[in-house]
């Protein structure tokens, strides 16, 4: 489209909401004071944040964030063969929107993916075909939370940035990429691995703050027997003296009379709830494909694998099929626009193996040595042929003409060594 049509067609998801000319104030102003949170940043909740699933949660969103999602053309075979020049793979590469970057934005979205079981991608600045009334490109992009469903439309709040807050606005399914945790019966149900395992953490961290309350967990025993309302009163005068000698003592001391006794109660009390907690972690990372090793790095490679085929790529097909169905449509489909991810293979190679991938790969001539040499961290080389993808261990024939003929008929009889013909006299 011309500059010209795309400024007419320009469309904006929170246009439908009436503003209104008020102070700076009311614009949001101050959701921007003094605090090192951006407003636009998804916020958890309470029993999620408090929890070591908060770990989890964080771990799986950076691997999968990790991965590169771009805007691409396929050929007639269903294989990549360039990147598309639009604004929605500049969102997916460079700038989604004002408050985030590319990483930044698709940690968002499994964050949101996890601790919601849904999450809604909106396109809030397009570019609208007049005729049709389809998007054409996307300019700029959010991370929503579902709020209400509807036949054919969602409730969705989503941070607006012109106003610095958070507002909710209905749009049509078809102009919206939802998606769905492909782990939802394992983390989102109420009665799932997940949720058992945050309603124990929430229990043991209960019998903490109660052990850790200050209280002291004393009986005492008085030299007379408490059946009547006098005697009633004059225990719980007792009660309240040692009450205020122990509160007001410099080191809690207090006195009492050689008749009476103490009794202290303030002993820890045995229960499995430990060792629930940690069957249910134990199960938890084993639907989720996790080890703890993958948790504090010193997984080894077949456990990585593992975990990339089980957790993170399941997440990211969500994602891009979600992105497929509401940006691209039947329309950009047929006309082999997709929207893909691409893993950096090298990534968990040890470095002592990298130079034996390097000769396999160019001497198969897959990769080239340029491309090689952005792998591991070099500059391209200036040499013509370190961007040729060919075998170097192969001596490349030369298509030259030879300059003088006679050296090389006489290479060739030389290389030959016929001896002369002698013609026989005749007789």
């Amino acid at each position: 489209m011309a500059v010209l049509d795309r400024v007419k067609g320009a469309w904006n998801a929170f246009r439908s909401i009436p503003t209104q000319q008020t102070a700076l104030t009311d614009l949001g102003m101050q959701t921007y004071s003094y605090s090192g949170t951006s407003p636009s940043r998804p916020h958890r909740r309470y029993s999620n944040e408090r929890t070591i699933i908060a770990s989890i949660y964080n771990r799986i969103s950076i691997d999968v964030a990790s991965v590169d999602i771009r805007h691409v053309k396929i050929d007639e075979n269903n294989r990549y063969r360039n990147d598309m020049v639009s604004g929605f793979n500049d969102c997916l590469t460079l700038e989604p929107n004002l408050d985030q970057g590319p990483r930044a934005f698709r940690q968002d979205i499994v964050l949101t993916l996890f601790d919601k079981g849904v999450a809604a991608i909106v396109p809030v600045d397009t570019t609208v075909n007049p005729d049709s009334n389809e998007i054409v490109d996307i300019l700029s992009l959010r991370v929503g939370v579902i709020t209400a469903w509807y036949p054919d439309h969602v409730q969705i709040s989503v941070y607006n940035e012109k106003l610095g807050r958070r507002q909710t606005i209905t749009l049509p399914k078809k102009f919206v990429a939802i998606v769905e945790n492909p782990l939802y019966s394992v983390v989102n149900e109420p009665n799932s691995t997940l949720q058992r395992l945050i309603r124990k953490l929430n229990l043991l961290d209960l019998v903490d703050e109660q052990s850790s309350s200050g209280k002291l967990d004393m009986i005492i025993q008085l030299p007379y027997v408490i059946k009547s309302e006098a005697r009633k009163q004059q225990a719980e005068q007792r009660r309240t003296d040692i009450e205020e000698q122990l509160k007001g003592s410099k080191y809690g001391i207090a006195y009492t009379d050689g008749t009476e006794k103490i009794t202290q109660l303030n002993r820890p009390v045995e229960n499995n709830l430990l060792g629930q907690i940690e069957y249910l972690t134990k199960v938890l990372y084993d639907q989720l494909g996790i080890t703890p090793d993958v948790l504090n790095g010193s997984a080894k490679e077949e456990a990585m694998v593992n975990y990339h085929n089980r957790t993170v790529e399941p997440i990211i097909d969500a994602i891009l099929e979600a992105m497929q169905r509401a940006f691209m449509g039947p329309i950009g489909t047929k006309a082999g626009q997709r929207v893909k991810y691409f893993v950096n293979p090298f990534k968990l190679v040890p470095l002592g193996q990298i130079a034996e991938l390097a000769d396999k790969f160019s001497r198969n001539e897959i990769l080239t040595g340029n491309e090689i040499r952005e792998v591991i961290g070099f500059k391209p080389a200036g040499d013509p042929r370190a961007d040729e993808l060919r075998n170097s261990n192969l001596r490349v024939p030369s298509s030259e003409p030879p300059t003088n003929p006679d050296s090389t008929n006489q290479t060739d009889s030389a290389i030959t060594n016929k001896p002369p013909t002698i013609t026989p006299p005749k007789l």
